[in-house]
């Protein structure tokens, strides 16, 4: 039973999309990738020897992940059976399993089971593959826009050779639109188009790594623009920008998209670089992110990377985050810049990030130390007779509100202030009151208490 026939592969029809019809057939017409597609890489060797056994592409929209399975159909002569995991199920995937096996007893050619948003099976779907891809009776070749490390199940990972496709490069966009202009067979050369310059910089530029949008947004500005009375169709720079619209931002909620971005903007706050940090809380903003995440991570980062350098940057970032919950967007923009600026700019230190992991670490690997009596909880009826707080010192009946006294019964140190901001004034009184001994607090002044 053939699901899919070779008509499947045929891109000559006028009714479908331009990036469908343009769609190569042989590797060397596919545009960039050569990290994987280059001359003696694996992925190439094992398509040209006709060698591939299972294989996971993954990367941002349009960078030619759907055209490279077409191609390793036609090249290999395999029947090519094309599937979207959104709307498929375990059914279609037993039949299409059932006819690659009868083919195989019939010695008839291969199949190849293209996969299309492959992260959308679930784990038990995946595991219906197992077994065919296994014993090489079905080619598998899925594609995904999401990291595959995170989605699919280690079992079909380790039966698959891993590829990452990257965003195309504007001179890679501009060979594919030009060669769309130029093609009379599959593409737009039966027309006369005048393709301003400043036209094509902006398509190559705008879509950012994406093929199909590309020439989604040259097919619509051409078919829809009248000729011109020297009967030339003049795709200027407004055309295009009408060609494209609003500019998609590439920014998956649950996906390498969010993670990268949010990955960025952080690191730039740290880095103390605020107008890297602005356009990355612009882009998730654009994006449709929710305010409060952005807020969340700039309190974070307040008190993780500023800490006590500059206290007041975890106050500005815990006022943008409640300043957001209750203003909303767009206005929340406002509040949400200005904390990533003052964060941005402000001295650094994780000291107190360091402490917490270290008196953590510390408490993982050793004995945890027991509460001294005389710091135990003495507020309630027999504390005393248990001797709870008997010798107890309170700081504030000693001069200066400070006296010497042992909080831990094993010394510690897990504090450690810089030399950045307000915690150079931190770090000189705490030097200071650490060499001031019990006898120059004045430790006649105050008595031992039971507190």
């Amino acid at each position: 039973m053939d699901l899919f026939t070779q008509e499947t592969l045929n891109t000559q029809n006028n009714h479908l999309p331009l990036a469908v019809r343009l769609r190569p057939t042989r590797l060397d017409q596919l545009f960039g990738q050569d990290q994987i597609l280059g001359k003696n890489k694996l992925l190439r060797r094992a398509i040209e020897a006709d060698r591939l056994t299972s294989l996971i592409l993954f990367g941002p929209p349009g960078t030619g992940k759907t055209s490279l399975a077409w191609c390793i159909a036609k090249i290999t002569q395999a029947n090519y059976a094309a599937i979207n995991a959104t709307t498929s199920n375990v059914e279609e995937l037993r039949k299409i399993i059932a006819a690659s096996k009868l083919r195989a007893k019939e010695g008839k050619t291969k199949t190849i089971l293209f996969i299309d948003e492959i992260h959308r099976f679930n784990k038990a779907q995946q595991d219906v593959l197992l077994p065919d891809v296994e014993e090489g009776r079905l080619v598998l070749i899925g594609a995904t826009v999401h990291n595959p490390y995170f989605s699919l199940t280690a079992a079909l990972l380790s039966r698959s050779i891993v590829c990452e496709l990257k965003a195309l490069q504007s001179a890679d966009l501009v060979k594919i639109i030009n060669n769309a202009l130029t093609d009379k067979e599959k593409g737009l050369g039966n027309f006369k188009v005048k393709l301003d310059k400043n036209a094509l910089d902006f398509l190559a530029k705008s879509c950012e790594g994406d093929a199909r949008r590309a020439l989604s947004a040259l097919e619509l500005g051409v078919l829809t623009t009248p000729a011109s009375s020297d009967g030339y169709i003049n795709f200027n720079l407004e055309i295009a920008q009408e060609s494209i619209q609003k500019k998609a931002v590439v920014y998956d909620r649950d996906g390498d998209g969010h993670y990268d971005t949010a990955s960025a903007f952080i690191k730039s706050m740290r880095g103390s670089d605020p107008d890297a940090a602005i356009y990355w809380m612009a882009k998730m903003l654009y994006a449709g992110e929710d305010p409060r995440f952005i807020a969340r991570r700039v309190c974070i980062l307040a008190a993780e990377d500023v800490g006590n350098a500059d206290p007041l940057a975890l106050v500005l970032a815990n006022a943008a985050l409640q300043i957001s919950e209750f203003v909303g967007m767009p206005e929340a923009r406002i509040p949400l810049a200005q904390a990533v600026i003052y964060v941005s700019c402000a001295p650094k230190s994780n000291a107190c990030y360091l402490a917490v992991e270290r008196a953590t670490q510390d408490i993982k690997e050793n004995i945890v130390q027991d509460v001294p009596d005389y710091l135990k909880d003495a507020s309630y009826s027999g504390a005393e007779e248990l001797n709870h707080g008997l010798g107890y010192k309170y700081s504030h009946d000693y001069p200066g509100h400070y006296v010497k006294q042992q909080y831990t019964p094993k010394k510690v140190c897990y504090y450690e202030p810089t030399d950045l901001g307000h915690e150079v004034k931190i770090k000189e009184r705490l030097e200071k009151l650490r060499q001031t001994s019990s006898a120059e607090c004045g430790e006649t002044q105050g008595k031992d208490k039971l507190k």
